[in-house]
Order: structure tokens, then sequence, then C-alpha cells
């Protein structure tokens, strides 16, 4: 009987949403020339959001003819009118939306402080719009860093570019990355790429910074300064005891003018005498996870180390996971049947099982 009678009221709020009765906010949302006039009631917003409780006190509020006027050129009309649906009957629809206006409608949600929508629109983005967040990620990862709210989007950009690096690093836009984005990048551990190439893909981005050709033979004294400085953030970040010898002499040695020359001292010793063991403390190797799965997701490789230590199910986290995981079988690639599962799994030490039950009751 509660949900008939909720059913009800959330249909009298969006009749008095579209038929406006009793107005007395008037928003102007869009840019020339596509401003819109649209019109709400301000107990019903104050209520429902922090902005808008804000937004009509008396400090700044504009009234004109006792309506209180609001003006947002950053939030298209469209976009506006799915939001105070939302607020009025909290109804909400995205899949008739494209992953661009999802994104904008997911910040202008945030801006307008309704935390019920960043959470449900975020959920959505990252469930249903994986696509649109892969085609430009280096300007999907500087706009979700612009918003501290939208940590939920945060951390499925990070994984997913550490997981496939290349959508960003080969990408044609990956020069243009701030750099407070690419240290948090390059800080990670389970960056997924050789050291080498991070390496190499840092010089690319430095030199496209300085507008500099990479080519250490033609540097003048001020372009190996200018170089350095770009770098020098960055250096701490790179663990170059994981390259390999040979990359080391042809593809870092021949910058070693741009590098610390006590690094390049402990480098040298570390490559050339047997059995030397770096001499300062370095960044442990990257143990970039790779789960080719359906099933299992990045978010619960800390749960299974949790599992295993019999430790509380929150006690590892994505930064400090002691264990390497590697999927042994997978009944959609490997067969469903018993004879797969035991020459995939057989003789391979501690393992875990996991799987998907589906139950089908019958009355």
């Amino acid at each position: 009987m509660s949900s008939k009678f909720w059913a009800e009221l959330s249909n009298d709020y969006e009749k008095l949403f579209e038929t406006e009765i009793g107005y007395d906010v008037i928003i102007y949302a869009g840019e020339e020339p596509n401003i819109k006039e649209i019109h709400a009631h301000s107990n019903i917003l104050c209520i429902r959001s922090k902005y808008f409780r804000t937004a009509f006190s008396n400090e700044w509020a504009e009234k004109k003819d006792g309506k209180f006027i609001l003006r947002k050129p950053n939030i298209s009309p469209h976009l506006f009118n799915i939001i105070l649906r939302f607020i009025y009957c909290g109804n909400i629809e995205l899949k008739n939306l494209q992953g661009l206006d999802v994104l904008n409608l997911l910040i202008a949600v945030d801006e307008l402080n309704i935390q019920q929508l960043i959470s449900h629109i975020q959920e959505y983005l990252v469930k249903h719009q994986t696509e649109f967040l892969l085609q430009n990620p280096t300007g999907i990862l500087e706009i979700v860093y612009q918003h501290e709210t939208l940590t939920d989007l945060w951390d499925f950009c990070l994984e997913t570019i550490c997981k496939e690096p290349k959508t960003l690093f080969n990408s044609d836009k990956f020069i243009n990355l701030k750099a407070p984005l690419l240290e948090t990048l390059l800080r990670r551990d389970d960056l997924s790429m050789d050291e080498i190439e991070i390496w190499e893909n840092l010089l690319k981005w430095c030199f496209a910074q300085q507008n500099m050709v990479n080519n250490p033979t033609k540097w003048s004294k001020d372009d190996i300064t200018k170089i350095e400085r770009s770098l020098h953030r960055f250096i701490p970040l790179i663990r170059f005891y994981d390259i390999e010898p040979t990359d080391f002499f042809y593809r870092v040695y021949n910058y070693k003018d741009i590098l610390p020359q006590d690094l390049i001292h402990d480098l040298l010793e570390f490559h050339i005498v047997p059995n030397m063991k770096p001499k300062t403390s370095i960044a442990p190797s990257r143990k970039p996870i790779k789960i080719d799965s359906n099933l299992i997701q990045l978010n619960h490789i800390p749960l299974f180390a949790s599992w295993i230590d019999r430790k509380d199910s929150s006690y590892y986290n994505k930064e400090n996971i002691p264990y390497d995981f590697k999927l042994l079988y997978q009944s959609g690639r490997d067969g469903f049947n018993a004879a797969s599962f035991h020459k995939n799994c057989d003789n391979k030490g501690a393992t875990i099982w996991v799987a998907k039950i589906t139950i089908n009751w019958r009355i």
C-alpha cells in the first residue's frame, strides 16, 4: 500500500513541475543563442539541494518581482530539466543520453551538490559507458581531476588506464596531459608497462612541453637546464633499476646529461659490478594486476588477499597487496568441465576458486 501512495505523491510533484503552478524561481539555463527560461519552486529546491539553499539565501540571491533569478549558462536547458525532474519526483532516465551528455550531467549535479545523483551517475558511466570513457582518456581524466567528489569515476579511470596504458600513452593527446596527472600515474605500482616504455613516454611528454627535438647531441646548456627542470619531479618515480642492462645503455644512458650524476653513477655500478645492490632505497617493482575475467574485478583482489591471511575484508587495499594473482582457469575460455578444470589448476599451489551461482526457484 505504501508504494502506491509513494507513486501518487511522485506523480503529483511531477505535475507541479510540469504545470509550474505557484513558481517563485526563474532559471536561465544555457548560453546564447540557446538560453531557456525554466520555472521552479524554491522550497522544493532548497529541501533537495544544499546548493539551492545557499543560492536563495539573503546574502547574494538575485530577485525580480518577488521571484528568485538564477543564471546557469554552463548547464544546458535539457540537462537542467532532467535534474529538476529528479528533484521533484525522484525519476531519472540515463539510457537515452549519449556518453558526453551523461558526463556533463554528472558535472552539473556535482556543482548543484545532489549527492544521490553523483553516486548513481558515476555507477552508470562505469557500467554502461566504458567505451566512451576510453575514447578520450586524457580529457576525461582531467575533467574528473577537477571534481574531488567523483572518486568512483576517478578510481575507475586510473585503474583502467593502468590496466591498458596504451589507451592513454599511445594517444595523440598524451603530450597534453597535465603534470600532476602524469605524476599520479607514474606513482602507481599497477601501471602495466615496461619501465623502459614508461621512461621513453616521459621523455616524449617532456620534449613536447619544451617544444624540443629528442636529440641530445644538439642540446645547448640552456636546453639541458630546461629539460632537467621539467623532469625533476618525475625522475624519482621511474624504477630505473628494473630496466634491463641493454635498454639502460642504449635508451637511458644517452640522456646522462639530464639525469642526476649520482644516479647515473649508481646505475652504472649496479649493472657492471656483479651482485651489486642498489645503494639507496628504491620504489618496489611495479606489480600490475591483470585479471582477464568477466567475473573477477580488480576490486576483488584486495578481498582475496585478506581472505588468505584471515584478516578483515578491508585489511588490504590496491596499494599493499602482498600476493601476485594469476588466472588459471576460466570456464568461458577453457571449457566448463572437470577435465579442463583439473588440467589448469592441479599442482599449481594454493588456489582460490570463485563461482557465480544462479538459482532458479520453482514453485
